[in-house]
């Protein structure tokens, strides 16, 4: 193709797309069903994971679900039960590679083919960069980012061979939008970000249609992980809210999710602003939470 035809592609396809997100706002969205579909959710244990656990549940999905902690993973499994769906509970730290590709061989054997996965685990810890310490560090990463790579690269086979899948990325606004005293946290989420662009772009290129993906990325979230956060011109989230609109994003098939959605334009201001204009929205945004500083420890 010559460059001239090349831009009247480009054009044509911009104004397609534009005008058919337009007759998205007045057309209702189908909502594909996951009846039956059997669902892995790591972090299933307590907040977003186990809130996910139980929508799953509630469409009759079959689950399998992860988490460190024996008690809070029974304790959502069994709820889920009560709801219906057939369950299957591991205890598996997620940080441990070993553990993730052994579970993942056991639930493969035992119980069948994963086709959603819900990369939910994680963990934080707020502080400033040379008060967190290199084990924190090391776990954020391992969890945050090393154990979607891991738990994607044992599952998604399958869902090449029937090309047909659906792989969700439990992120953050950590990883578009950057706070001080939580630069390992946000340097996770922003990889997972990544990864979960990257995955989508290859699946792509590889014409697995079938497959898809679904990055969450929400503010503060009323869990206990980040204690007393607040800000001026929003609020911390109730897990309801951020779990109604992850599963509506699965359902449709939305690529990413905000939530609050006004993140979106608050994602192109910042391309958009100097820096200077900048500074002075943070300060106007007040974002505040309980974090360590000074301290200074390495061990």
């Amino acid at each position: 193709m010559n460059p001239f035809l090349d831009l009247l592609l480009f054009l044509a396809t911009l104004i397609y797309s534009y005008l058919e997100a337009f007759v998205k706002l007045f057309v209702p969205v189908k909502r594909k069903s996951v009846s039956g579909e059997l669902v892995l959710i790591t972090g299933a244990g307590h907040g977003v994971g186990r809130a996910t656990a139980f929508e799953f549940a509630k469409r009759q999905s079959r689950l399998v679900l992860w988490d460190i902690n024996k008690h809070g993973v029974e304790e959502t499994a069994a709820e889920c039960e009560r709801l219906g769906a057939t369950v299957e509970a591991f205890v598996v730290d997620c940080s441990k590679r070993e553990e993730i590709y052994s579970a993942a061989e056991k639930v493969k054997k035992e119980i069948g083919d994963v086709s959603i996965l819900v990369n939910n685990a994680g963990v934080i810890t707020a502080a400033d960069l040379l008060s967190t310490q290199d084990h924190q560090v090391e776990r954020m990463f391992e969890v945050n980012i090393l154990a979607h790579i891991w738990t994607t690269r044992a599952f998604l086979p399958t869902m090449m061979n029937n090309n047909h899948g659906h792989i969700v990325t439990v992120a953050s606004a950590a990883g578009h939008f950057v706070t001080s005293f939580m630069v390992a946290y946000c340097s996770s989420k922003f990889a997972a970000v990544g990864f979960h662009k990257a995955l989508t772009e290859e699946l792509s290129t590889l014409g697995k249609d079938g497959i898809k993906t679904t990055c969450l990325c929400p503010v503060f979230i009323n869990t206990g992980f980040v204690k007393n956060p607040s800000t001026r011109l929003g609020k911390v989230l109730e897990i309801e809210e951020v779990v109604e609109a992850l599963m509506e994003g699965i359902l449709t098939n939305q690529k990413m999710v905000f939530v609050p959605s006004n993140q979106r334009v608050a994602l192109l201001l910042e391309r958009l602003f100097p820096e200077r204009a900048l500074a002075v929205l943070k300060k106007l945004t007040d974002v505040k939470f309980d974090a360590v500083i000074g301290q200074r420890s390495t061990q």
